[in-house]
Parts: C-alpha cells; structure tokens; sequence
C-alpha cells in the first residue's frame, strides 16, 4: 500500500486553521450582535477546533493508503468512520490531475477517478507529487483500456 506525501498533512492543518478562524469570526461577531459571548469562550472554542483538526490530519495521514493491484485500485481512508474502497479498472470512466492554489504553492496534486455508476462515481487521491499523479493518471487510463478490452465479448 502506498501512503501520501508528507505535505498533505499541511494542507489539512490550514483546512483546520481556516475553520477555527471562521468558527472564532463568527463567536466575535455574534458577540457584538446578538448576544454575549464571554472571550475565554470564543478562545476555547476556536483552541479546541484548531487541536482536533490538528489532530485530525495527523491521524488521517497515518490511515490513508492506497494501491493498484491486478484488478482495481484499492483506497484505505477515514478517522472517524473507516473506508475501505475497491475501484474496478472496468468501471473506471476517465482519470483527472487537479490541483488548487493551496495544492500547488505545496507542490502536491490531487488524482480523481471517475467512475461508472451513481453512489461514489469518483474517487479522489489526495497528496501526491504532480509526477505522482501525472505517472498514476497514467497507469489508471492504460489499466482502465486494458480491463475495457479483456471484459469485452
């Protein structure tokens, strides 16, 4: 199984940081408008988000695997509730590298699969190098056209 690169966990620590900061925003401004809001309250309680995202991403960084075998790219994920997903190559549609502005100054890219059907139709692998991903977007679309030839009649 292969893990994600370092660096995604620096993305989702700002993800955490940003929410604490709007969570804290919001406690601010409802204490100006609506209603007191003692500080240590407000400090608590963005303290409090900011320590779980933290640790959030630290725990799901450790979890999160993923792995092509013969047949379909398996992903291992989640804190809280665990995933484990098996995408079969046959059903695999089309293959696309993204990455935002947070992604890139990182240097990481997201691969995103997407598949045939309607629950789960794509499958995102975040954190990986633009090589990575170029190299794996790749093997996904020649293993997704060799899987499309053998299941043919």
């Amino acid at each position: 199984m292969e893990s994600l690169h370092p660096r995604i966990r620096f993305l989702w620590i700002a993800q955490g940081v940003i929410m604490a900061v709007v969570l804290g925003v919001a406690l601010v401004v409802a204490d100006q408008l609506f209603v007191d809001v003692p500080t240590a309250i407000i400090g608590g309680l963005a303290g409090l988000v900011l320590i779980a995202a933290v640790a959030h991403a630290v725990r799901l960084y450790q979890i999160w695997r993923f792995e092509l075998q013969g047949d379909a790219l398996y992903l291992e994920r989640g804190v809280i509730t665990f995933v484990e997903t098996a995408v079969p190559f046959v059903r695999v549609q089309h293959v696309d590298t993204q990455f935002g502005p947070i992604e890139r100054m990182l240097g990481l890219s997201s691969v995103v699969v997407y598949t045939a059907g309607t629950r789960n139709a794509d499958v995102r692998i975040p954190g990986l190098t633009p090589d990575r991903a170029r190299e794996l977007q790749d093997t996904l679309r020649e293993l997704a056209v060799e899987s499309e030839a053998d299941d043919a009649v």
